[in-house]
């Protein structure tokens, strides 16, 4: 497992194809977790970047959270409309881990309150995941061809060309 910090320094193209495309749809991203049944779930949420970490937080007591606390694997998927993938597209897979750490969460909850104005400052963050990357491929097409960039937790990133 990585941070987020040492995915990016491992899988630069990646990251930056993940945060752009984060960006470009407002933080939206597609959440993959496992139902206790076994069976996917998919649960769109906006994860948010603080302190070169990736964080998966949200309203408490939900599907999506059990599934976490239960079986922390997950993917993540940046949410894209454009069928042509002219911006790219990234997903990224690990797990995450329940970081309750106040001063932290204080942090979180000041940085969401500065970019959105939403504000849950003083509110307990139960559960407050950190995610850790342990795979991650993006697309980029273009010029007649796509390019599959594919990365694996202590390995370089590789990029696969189709014409």
């Amino acid at each position: 497992m990585s941070t987020w910090s040492e995915f990016a320094t491992e899988a630069p193209r990646i990251a930056e194809i993940f945060r752009r495309r984060h960006r470009a749809a407002g933080n939206l991203c597609m959440l993959g977790t496992l139902r206790e049944d076994g069976f996917p779930r998919i649960s769109p949420m906006e994860p948010r970047f603080f302190e070169d970490r990736l964080w998966v937080a949200g309203m408490p007591d939900t599907a999506k959270f059990r599934d976490l606390l239960r079986d922390p694997r997950f993917t993540l998927h940046t949410a894209t409309v454009d069928t042509q993938v002219s911006d790219g597209d990234a997903k990224i897979w690990g797990t995450v881990v329940d970081v309750q750490e106040p001063r932290l969460h204080e942090g979180l909850l000041q940085d969401l309150f500065d970019e959105t104005g939403m504000d849950l400052r003083g509110q307990e963050m139960k559960p407050c995941f950190e995610a850790l990357p342990v795979g991650a491929a993006a697309v980029e097409v273009g010029d007649g061809h796509m390019d599959v960039t594919v990365w694996r937790a202590g390995s370089p990133e590789r990029v696969i060309r189709k014409h």
